[in-house]
């Protein structure tokens, strides 16, 4: 570099290596076994890149990434490839032997993805090492291999390359000699002396018109005095020994060949062979016998030899030019995934943030301002075990309407549910407030009457799965719709009165709602029944929520200040005043605009299964935009706003599932993928549901870290009891959560209790709680 007056500057390197290496990626080489005569100690078993790159920083003034690690055959293949695009295999026939091809992807089972092709360094020279030419090794290859510095080890290639030629023809002329067949039965020492005869003698010697004088005279210089029958003879050892590393060579060449033309399918093949090596080309009649034998192999394959001019060394710049290319693209990549990673610093900024929104929440006179609105719910205490009796529930959180009649026993903490399901068409989710209340009594009638429970007097507990503000347990004023309903009327009305007008107007049957409760109070309450120390209920689904029981004296809004009450946060709204901008993404810019309802609950866009498949779009497009997915082409579909569900993601970063399965997803969408876009895809999807597994995780870790500091515990256990599809779903969703809350809040131990059975027995527990509640105060 200094002669060459390249210091300043930073440059893309190819290493050429021409050892057996274990390759996990291009830039990367664990060394299985040196070869020719090296024996450097404490390489073996190591990543050569790593050494060099070491060494290099030794020198201050170097500046170089080292980008691909390339065998030598595999640098000859390229090489002459850039000459000539039908070259897809490469030789090297000089100090060693080797061979490398390009495979299809579908038959390299080592490697994930089965599209395109890749090329694979056969590392051929160990043929036979398990035996397998044992019928055509002589005395003299045995007689090499104990003599040589790896016994046992690399036989194709002992038979074969410059390295061990010479060799052979010495140790033959020595048991000629022995046996009186030359020479006149007399030995010179230098015979007697491992490596005299080199292969430049033997490729010499077998030279056209003057061989035989280059006989004598090499012959003569060992000390021996060769007669002409003499120099014929040895002149005819070099020709067999020669002759029959051409032929073995060609034989392994014909076994490629042919894999090339079965993978391809084809009658007849045309293909280019990229060959290498001294022996190859000092040899003169070496390159003329392996392309008459290779031919003869295969008749049915037209092979071209193309003499690699420049070596290796041209192929592996081609190799690292190709890597640089890709490296600059992956960093593009990169620089778009890294908006979606957290740091721990982040995340604890995002939890004190969060708790300063709960205490705003639960003030007098903050509480109007606060974007996390800590609605008291007017449940006052979690089941213990005596509630009995029967009891309606409704639950109303998105498109699906359940009706249940709930069944408890008491003392044996045993549930028995029926339930029915009914659709809510979207004309009627976005028609009038009346339409919408006057469709769920039709629900319930239709269920008393599959029930037969036509005339019973049932108390009612009402999951109510949008932002109320209660004044007790039975009543709640929508503060606003979320989940794409629209209906007329509600907001600011008290939903239970509303429920209660419908009634009157079916002038059917009579009920008594005895409660209104938010869907996570309701998964709070069924994990509660289950386990006494549950006190925090989270919904992780289409939706983002979180409740939790609270301190009576630390609630302002409600008087009083004995005994707890559980808080629905609704901290879907969290970052609404700006605090979350600074992680806050292009992409989250994007979707939140094409919303509903701009500028409102940033976190649960951030965070909720409504919205992560609509992020990954938002990047899948931008990436596409760059050049970096899809060849550049955005399909019609990938235009078309919610065509990514959630659901997507959880099946593409299923670890169960291989990139073709991921293709196959991606068609279903319209997107014709590469394997290395399936990799891309897979990475974004990661990287959005990691980040929303995180938020939830800093969110929850303020509440536990809250609950422990109010009751004074140096060490708290606590349960949270979990909804959601996403939580459910998702591969990696709740483990994640579940190390960020461990990361943020270590002095809390928080076990995860998955609610089996949704919000609506939560409402029948919240019911029977209430009603035994209300028993207690009238004896009192």
């Amino acid at each position: 570099m200094k002669t060459k007056e390249l210091m300043q500057k930073k440059l893309p390197l190819g290493l050429t290596f021409s050892f057996p290496c274990k390759q996990t990626k291009l830039e990367e080489g664990i060394l299985l076994s040196w070869t020719k005569k090296f024996k450097a100690r404490g390489v073996q078993g190591t990543d050569v890149v790593s050494s060099l790159t070491n060494a290099m920083k030794r020198h201050q003034d170097l500046d170089v990434d080292i980008l691909a690690l390339v065998n030598d055959t595999v640098g000859t293949m390229m090489t002459c490839a850039y000459d000539d695009p039908y070259c897809e295999v490469g030789v090297i026939i000089g100090t060693g032997t080797n061979a490398c091809y390009m495979e299809d992807m579908s038959n390299i089972d080592l490697v994930e993805g089965d599209e395109g092709r890749m090329c694979v360094n056969t590392e051929w020279g160990a043929f036979g090492d398990d035996g397998a030419l044992e019928d055509i090794r002589t005395e003299f290859d045995r007689e090499l291999d104990l003599g040589s510095l790896n016994p046992g080890k690399q036989l194709f290639e002992k038979m074969i390359s410059g390295l061990y030629l010479g060799e052979l023809v010495r140790l033959i002329l020595l048991k000629m000699a022995k046996a009186g067949l030359l020479f006149g039965g007399e030995k010179s020492s230098a015979l007697h002396i491992k490596g005299k005869i080199e292969t430049r003698h033997v490729a010499a010697m077998e030279r056209y018109k003057e061989g035989l004088a280059n006989t004598r005279e090499i012959l003569t210089d060992l000390g021996l005095e060769p007669s002409d029958a003499d120099c014929i003879a040895v002149q005819h050892v070099c020709t067999i020994v020669s002759f029959r590393s051409a032929n073995l060579c060609a034989a392994a060449l014909a076994a490629i060949l042919t894999r090339l033309r079965e993978n391809k399918k084809l009658v007849r093949l045309r293909t280019t062979v990229g060959v290498d090596g001294t022996l190859y080309k000092i040899h003169p009649q070496y390159p003329k016998r392996l392309h008459k034998v290779v031919r003869k192999l295969v008749p049915n394959c037209d092979v071209r030899f193309l003499l690699s001019e420049s070596g290796s060394t041209k192929g592996a710049a081609m190799v690292t030019a190709v890597a640089s290319r890709l490296q600059a693209q992956r960093k593009q990549i990169d620089k778009v995934l890294a908006l979606f990673r957290l740091t721990q610093e982040q995340l604890v900024g995002i939890r004190n943030k969060m708790r300063v929104e709960f205490e705003y929440g639960l003030k007098k006179d903050t509480h109007p301002l606060a974007t996390v609105k800590m609605l008291p719910t007017y449940v006052c205490g979690m089941p213990d075990g005596t509630e009995k009796g029967k009891f309606l529930a409704l639950d109303l959180g998105g498109t699906n309407f359940r009706v249940l009649l709930v069944k408890i026993r008491s003392g044996r903490r045993s549930v028995r549910m029926y339930n029915k399901i009914f659709a809510i068409p979207l004309e009627i989710m976005q028609g009038t407030g009346e339409e919408l209340f006057d469709h769920i009594v039709q629900c319930i009638t239709d269920f008393l009457d599959y029930m037969g429970l036509k005339g019973a007097q049932l108390p009612l507990g009402f999951t109510f799965s949008f932002p109320c503000r209660q004044a007790s347990i039975d009543k709640g004023t929508l503060i606003e719709w979320t989940k794409g309903f629209k209906a007329t009327d509600c907001e600011g009305e008290d939903v239970v009165d509303m429920l209660r007008e419908a009634i009157k107007r079916r002038n059917e049957f009579d009920l008594d709602i005895v409660a209104v409760v938010n869907d996570t109070v309701g998964t709070m309450m069924t994990c509660g029944y289950e386990d006494s120390n549950c006190e925090v209920g989270l919904i992780a689904g289409t939706g983002s929520n979180m409740c939790y029981m609270e301190e009576m004296r630390n609630i302002e809004l409600v008087e009083g200040d004995e005994g707890k009450m559980c808080i629905n946060t609704e901290w879907g709204g969290f970052g609404d005043n700006g605090c979350l901008d600074d992680i806050h993404t292009q992409y989250d810019k994007e979707v939140d605009e094409g919303s509903l309802n701009p500028g409102k609950q940033r976190y649960e866009k951030m965070t909720s299964g409504m919205y992560l498949g609509e992020i990954v779009r938002q990047i899948l497009i931008d990436l596409t935009k760059q050049g970096l997915l899809f060849r550049g082409q955005i399909s019609e579909r990938l235009q078309t706003r919610g065509i990514f569900e959630t659901k997507f993601l959880s099946q593409i970063e299923s670890d169960r599932l291989a990139l073709l399965q991921v293709r196959r997803i991606l068609q279903q969408l319209g997107l014709d993928s590469t394997c290395e876009d399936s990799i891309v895809v897979k990475e974004v999807c990661g990287a959005v549901s990691r980040r929303a597994a995180q938020l939830y995780g800093a969110g929850l870790a303020a509440i536990v870290e809250k609950r422990r500091e109010d009751q004074g515990l140096e060490h708290m256990r606590i349960t949270v009891g979990v909804d959601g599809t996403l939580y459910k779903l998702h591969p990696h969703f709740s483990r994640i959560l579940r190390e960020t809350v461990k990361e943020l809040a270590p002095q809390c131990d928080v076990m995860f209790m998955l609610s089996e059975d949704g919000s609506g027995k939560g409402a029948a527990l919240i019911t029977a709680v209430a009603k035994r509640l209300q028993q207690t105060q009238r004896e009192h």
